[in-house]
């Protein structure tokens, strides 16, 4: 038993590197590309959810949480808050792949991935409908 858990362990520490998260960017890597869509996301409450927290609502794990895409450096709601860190998928060469993208980090967002921070938790959840929200968060072009 006591050497199943020193494999076990061992096993883990090896696998560690391959679990590491991917790294942020920034909304304007994405820009680079994505120019039409990080134009409309600008005039949407993802880009203005930080500021509309009060100071000490931006101190509380509760709020933060939903209202920045990874602190400290990431406040409001970009591009990697719904999309995955794009550390790894950032680069053209990447993002011309879908499934490459994917593997690298990529998330696609579903109704799941906006019902993290879009649910009763919220102390102004007013109801939420995916099917209505899809196009109002970027202008979404296929």
């Amino acid at each position: 038993m006591k050497r199943m858990v020193i494999v076990g362990l061992a096993l883990l520490v090896l696998a560690l590197p391959l679990m590491a998260a991917h790294a942020f960017v920034g909304p304007e890597k994405c820009k680079m590309c994505h120019k039409v869509e990080y134009t409309s996301w600008q005039a949407t409450k993802h880009a203005k959810a930080w500021s509309s927290l009060k100071p000490a609502e931006q101190s509380d794990a509760k709020c933060n949480g939903c209202h920045s895409t990874n602190l400290p450096t990431l406040t409001g709601v970009s591009c990697e808050a719904c999309h995955g860190a794009g550390g790894d998928y950032w680069k053209m060469s990447v993002m011309k792949d879908q499934k490459l993208a994917i593997q690298n980090g990529l998330v696609l967002p579903t109704k799941e991935v906006c019902e993290k921070c879009h649910n009763k938790k919220s102390p102004t959840f007013k109801g939420f409908d995916y099917e209505k929200s899809k196009g109002l968060v970027h202008d979404v072009k296929k």
